[in-house]
């Protein structure tokens, strides 16, 4: 009996899968040119070796839109290589020097306000972009449609996640797969419930006058997950958000190898969850229903083998709708979720003792 539970349960999660997969946002064709509208603003530090395709993309945007970067005290040449890149973009492109690092901020919120600052001609949408992020031609101009069509105050058009080693292709395609699983779209949108928001950092826009009203990054000057806290703080201030599919939009290869994966979740995952017991519950349920189910399947339980098939499915219905990659990544999901609750462990373990590029990642 406790058997079919667990596998009605997975049942149900992968038809919620399936349900937001169909209600998932998708930029429209022929999209109005929105440069008029838009400012990019892309913070770097120490990027020189990754952010190259990143600044050609926005070389070759419709429209010519305006761009602000900004250099967060890199040693390794990345404003050289931004001068020599952009050079053609002419006044277009402005580059700033970041300001010393205050007192209770962290790297990335401060970098993102100094570039919101330096926006002074009228634009009505900010987009804040990440070094690895390549954009498509008409990008801007189909995520400002979204941005139009759903009337929501921020949009997270999801890039689609490419990966290279065994390890990233364990565990990222677990980023796209636990919100369509686990999280309402239709309800992120509608419900004015700060808890109930998901964001991602990578490609986000977001209205000016919503930024404003919500206090800009300043208002989450010490959060290490600033994109969520940043949605979550639109919408304390009455503003409505939004999940999108940007995977026809934009590529992001957040880490290029195991060793970057686990660096970087070791820094931001004990802060996805509300405190340690929200995190070992979480990370129980997901194993219990996505490991210890299955297993059961070795010693011949019926039960087990639907719960794992059902599994599999979700993970494939997840890369199908955001371009990930499907076979035979799937069929590992029990191994994804294992690594994931390890990656948590690790991260709380190791939380006030970790450095990003030479700075802090947790204000006490």
């Amino acid at each position: 009996m406790a058997l079919a539970i667990l596998t009605v349960v997975v049942f149900a999660l992968t038809a919620h899968t399936v349900v937001n997969a169909l209600l998932l946002r998708r930029p429209p064709a022929g999209s109005r040119p929105s440069d008029d509208r838009v400012a990019v603003l892309l913070p770097l530090r120490d990027e020189a070796d990754r952010v190259e395709p990143c600044l050609r993309a926005l070389l070759a945007l419709r429209g010519a839109p305006r761009l602000l970067i900004l250099d967060d005290g890199s040693t390794d040449g990345t404003a050289d290589l931004v001068r020599s890149v952009l050079a053609p973009a002419g006044d277009r492109v402005t580059l700033l020097s970041g300001a010393p690092l205050p007192p209770g901020w962290l790297g990335k919120p401060h970098a993102c306000q100094q570039l919101a600052d330096a926006v002074s001609s009228p634009v009505d949408v900010l987009v804040f972009l990440d070094a690895d992020v390549v954009l498509r031609p008409d990008a801007l101009d189909a995520a400002t449609a979204v941005l139009d069509a759903t009337g929501v105050d921020l949009l997270s058009p999801y890039p689609r996640i490419t990966t290279g080693s065994a390890g990233e292709r364990l565990v990222q395609p677990l980023l796209q797969w636990s919100w369509l699983t686990f999280l309402p779209l239709r309800a992120v949108e509608r419900s004015p419930r700060p808890s109930l928001a998901a964001a991602g950092g990578q490609f986000l826009l977001v209205r000016r006058a919503a930024y404003d009203r919500a206090g800009g990054h300043a208002a989450v000057r010490d959060k290490i997950l600033e994109d969520i806290e940043l949605a979550r703080a639109v919408k304390r201030s009455g503003g409505r958000i939004a999940l999108a599919d940007g995977s026809d939009l934009a590529t992001c290869r957040m880490y290029t190898s195991w060793r970057e994966v686990v660096d970087g979740y070791s820094k931001s995952l004990w802060a996805s969850f509300g405190s340690p017991f929200g995190a070992a519950a979480v990370v129980s349920l997901l194993l219990l229903l996505y490991v210890a189910l299955p297993l059961t399947a070795l010693a011949g339980s019926w039960w087990g083998l639907a719960g794992y098939l059902l599994g599999v499915a979700g993970r494939v219905v997840s890369a199908r709708t955001t371009g990930g990659r499907a076979w035979p990544d799937a069929l590992l999901h029990p191994v994804s979720v294992l690594l994931f609750a390890w990656l948590v462990a690790r991260s709380y373990r190791r939380r006030g003792r970790v450095t990003w590029k030479g700075r802090p990642t947790w204000r006490p």
